[in-house]
């Protein structure tokens, strides 16, 4: 076969390739969107989103609207969306043939629940950021209260430790320790329930089981943090197994390298 032939042969077929392609380019644009298959991927027990609850928001938003075209649809502008809600971590939103798409989405872990002084709550994420309490989901995890007065909104932990000028008059950071060691441990996060803020800036710890307290003081490094439970750990260990619960009122973990115990009296 003669070289212009191949050359005409070629050109054609690509022509009508390229011609198909465009006519079902056109077709697949002028396609109506149907409702997204809708994923919510949840770290742990506790999900502060579910699919329907996304669903419904994307809407209200008019992020997506009955009968609309897959030309119109804008799967940034939906992603930059979904990932400024709170409780998303991260998500990911693709189109499929025939008009449908897909959003997965990654939730925050809450670790920590908040209460400041003024009665408002949120919840603490296992990276740091706040999230804005709902009346539709309720997370088990280890609850603050107490003397909280700060911004708590908008704000990460993470961010306050990393900023010098900050993290000497913040406190939030100090609960981001505290309760990211206690949800990270398989023996204290069952026996520890809440957290008090007292006035002096003392953290106390409340036990789920027995009546006491455990001063904990400040949390301001890791390295405290983890000392102070180390220390309580093995407390807990050797010490109430032939004591019980019952013998003491208070353990006093400020002082470095101790436990301080006080003895309940009998009248208490």
């Amino acid at each position: 076969m003669k070289t212009w032939i191949k050359i005409v042969l070629v050109t054609v077929l690509a022509g009508l390739i390229f011609t198909l392609w465009f006519f079902s380019l056109r077709k697949e644009q002028n396609r109506n969107l149907i409702s997204p298959i809708v994923t919510v991927h949840v770290d742990g027990a506790d999900a502060l989103l579910n699919e329907n609850e996304l669903l419904d928001r994307i809407v209200s938003s008019r992020w997506f609207i009955e009968n609309q075209k897959v030309e119109s649809f804008k799967i940034k502008s939906i992603e930059e969306g979904i990932r400024r809600m709170e409780e998303v971590r991260d998500v990911s939103v693709y189109r499929l043939i025939g008009g449908q798409w897909k959003i997965d989405v990654w939730l925050r872990k809450p670790i920590a629940r908040i209460f400041k002084s003024n009665g408002k709550s949120f919840y603490l994420d296992s990276e740091g950021a706040t999230i804005t309490k709902t009346n539709l989901h309720t997370a088990n995890v280890l609850v603050f209260s107490g003397e909280i007065t700060e911004p708590i909104k908008g704000q990460n932990a993470k961010e306050i430790i990393n900023n010098d000028s900050l993290k000497n008059i913040r406190k939030l950071d100090e609960i981001y320790r505290i309760s990211n060691y206690v949800c990270n441990d398989p023996m204290l996060h069952p026996l520890i329930g809440q957290v008090y803020l007292e006035k002096n800036g003392d953290f106390v710890l409340i036990p789920i089981i027995g009546d006491l307290k455990i001063i904990f003081g400040s949390a301001y490094s890791d390295d405290q943090v983890k000392d102070k439970f180390t220390r309580l750990k093995i407390f807990f260990k050797e010490g109430l197994p032939y004591e019980g619960w019952d013998k003491y009122s208070e353990i006093n973990l400020i002082y470095n390298g101790q436990v301080v115990c006080r003895k309940r009296r009998k009248d208490e």
